[in-house]
């Protein structure tokens, strides 16, 4: 179901694609993922979802750019033959909204970066999406490993910060 689109998902694959140094596989994958869903006009004004593949038109991998390209042409196609169906919009409960924002404030803390940093963000995002969408034991425990290595490993902080250890690979390194 190509027209289903998680506001997650969209959300998760814009900080990946936003995110510097990350590598040529991490970005095919994303706009692969990006290529099997026709998100509204109104998802991708409000996520911005479409600034980020379109600013990977030009980037300097030319598989990259040739699958930005094709994903933004097939969205701008769509948009045009179908500007009048209505969108359905479902969100997270507040609980769930307030958990989530802690868990990137402690990232935040621990990566000496403002509160709402991208990186945080990303970070957090991709701890939920391993964690099947949902907040359980498993999304806290993978949290708090995830402090607690960023905050006693300087090590592995830097690598983060420097974009030399994927996002996707720190969560499963300290999936719990």
């Amino acid at each position: 179901m190509r027209r289903v689109v998680v506001m997650e998902d969209i959300k998760r694959w814009k900080c990946i694609l936003e995110l510097p140094n990350q590598t040529k596989e991490n970005l095919l994958d994303t706009l692969l993922q990006l290529k099997k869903k026709i998100p509204s006009k109104e998802v991708i004004s409000s996520t911005k979802i479409g600034e980020a593949v379109e600013s990977l038109q030009i980037h300097c991998d030319k598989g990259v750019s040739d699958l930005a390209k094709e994903v933004h042409t097939q969205w701008e196609k769509y948009i045009q033959e179908n500007c009048s169906k209505p969108s359905i919009e479902v969100r997270s409960d507040a609980t769930t909204e307030k958990l989530r924002s802690n868990a990137r404030r402690m990232l935040c803390e621990v990566l000496h970066k403002e509160v709402g940093d991208s990186l945080a963000e990303c970070i957090e995002r991709e701890v939920f999406h391993q964690s099947s969408r949902l907040i359980n034991v498993h999304y806290r425990r993978t949290v708090r490993a995830l402090v607690f290595a960023l905050k006693h490993k300087p090590e592995i902080r830097s690598q983060v910060k420097d974009g030399h250890l994927p996002i996707n690979r720190l969560v499963q390194e300290h999936k719990k």
